[in-house]
């Protein structure tokens, strides 16, 4: 007897300035199920926040339309934080000659890039509707997604990264030449801006002088209200490595340098070279480094998941330098454009066996958390009603 097809829900999109990094990696991972095994069910997040579903959206094409919400076949939906729907509630907003459908859903695969799905908002709605889902759960994705947070917990854990200054846009309106000051004194040129919670290079510069310093600063305060800022690694070279896992069990991927003529992989640099995203930037795979350097990054790259409690995947990009073998965690992606693909098909994954092992990891973890008590019932509130509380009522 043949096993049902498992529903899984691929969510892209997303109210982030990487709305349409998501959509290719959206795209990408849906194509790598098995249509025999899975039944995948796009699940689009517009710009402005609006869900829909619907057979149209698994042509990449569709997405240059404008009107793509008002194509045959593409429904509006919700998803329900109600456990006992468990999946997506169709045309939520049905009128009196139709109906809303409850579409169920075995797993949920967020391809969602920054704001709004990768720094742990989505993961909480998620745990409320009790679906399983692929990837970090509220707390590593909020911690992963905040680069002045993770520097902290990794400090604290005594895996290496670079020295920063962090501070927020109302200081900076309030004190820019405080702020410039103070930057000055604690690090030297060149320097990288950030936003704290963005990736693929969105609003981040290098500043070689206080002037290109300051403007960096106010462009990167459009893009969030923190803004982190760090030396840069003079003479050093980029590795990224991937980590998959869930509790005490991990695996590190082959390494990679990316290559570029620029001071950092520029937006374009990670997604635009070619058809295929990331897989066709131009990247040395395996990274050209010593046996014992690629086995130190890889330890590390597991021990900083473990730290910010990262269960499914991830990507972890170092700053190394060749002459000394210096070593700086950059950042933890727990959304890899791509998925980070090309990394694991040096250790043997097809695309579906990649897909499809996230999906047990998935499914395993929500088993874990059923194994946790949510319902303990006491009789405090009869107590309160027996010594005068009069609960809301009492205040018509």
């Amino acid at each position: 007897m043949s096993r049902r097809r498992q529903t899984i829900a691929v969510i892209f999109g997303g109210r982030s300035v990487e709305h349409d990094v998501s959509i290719v990696t959206g795209h990408q991972i849906m194509a790598a199920f098995p249509a025999d095994s899975y039944e995948v069910l796009p699940v689009y997040i517009a710009r402005d926040g609006r869900w829909f579903t619907g057979e149209p959206l698994h042509n990449l094409q569709n997405f240059q339309d404008n009107e793509l919400a008002r194509q045959d076949g593409v429904q509006a939906c919700l998803l329900s934080p109600d456990t006992r729907h468990h999946g997506l509630i169709l045309d939520p907003l049905a009128g009196r000659f139709s109906k809303s459908e409850v579409k169920r859903i075995d797993v949920i695969f967020p391809a969602l890039h920054g704001s709004h799905g990768e720094d742990g908002s989505l993961q909480g709605l998620l745990e409320l509707a009790d679906i399983p889902y692929v990837g970090c759960a509220t707390l590593g994705s909020a911690l992963a997604n905040d680069k002045i947070m993770t520097k902290m917990l990794l400090r604290q854990a005594d895996l290496p990264v670079l020295d920063d200054y962090a501070f927020t846009r109302d200081h900076w309106l309030e004190q820019p030449d405080a702020i410039i000051a103070a930057i000055q004194d604690r690090m030297a040129f060149p320097l990288f801006i950030k936003p704290a919670t963005l990736g693929s290079s969105i609003g981040i510069g290098r500043a070689d002088t206080p002037e290109l310093l300051r403007a960096s600063i106010d462009i990167a305060a459009n893009f969030d209200r923190r803004i982190l800022v760090e030396p840069a690694v003079t003479s050093s070279i980029e590795i990224n490595c991937s980590v998959i896992g869930h509790g005490d069990r991990y695996e590190a991927s082959t390494l990679e340098q990316p290559l570029t003529w620029d001071d950092f992989l520029s937006y374009e640099d990670k997604y635009l070279r070619g058809s295929e995203g990331m897989k066709s930037a131009e990247r040395l795979v395996p990274a050209p480094i010593s046996p014992e350097l690629t086995e130190r990054i890889k330890q590390t790259s597991v021990s900083a998941f473990k730290a910010v409690d990262g269960r499914g995947i991830a990507r972890i990009d170092y700053l190394v330098r060749p002459d000394n073998d210096e070593v700086y965690l950059n950042e933890i992606n727990t959304m890899p454009g791509s998925l980070a693909f090309y990394l694991w098909q040096e250790d043997g994954y097809s695309r579906s066996e990649l897909v499809e092992r996230l999906v047990e990891l998935a499914l395993d973890a929500h088993a874990v958390k059923r194994r946790n008590i949510y319902d303990y019932q006491t009789n405090l509130v009869e107590l309160a009603s027996q010594r005068g509380l009069k609960g809301s009522q009492g205040k018509r």
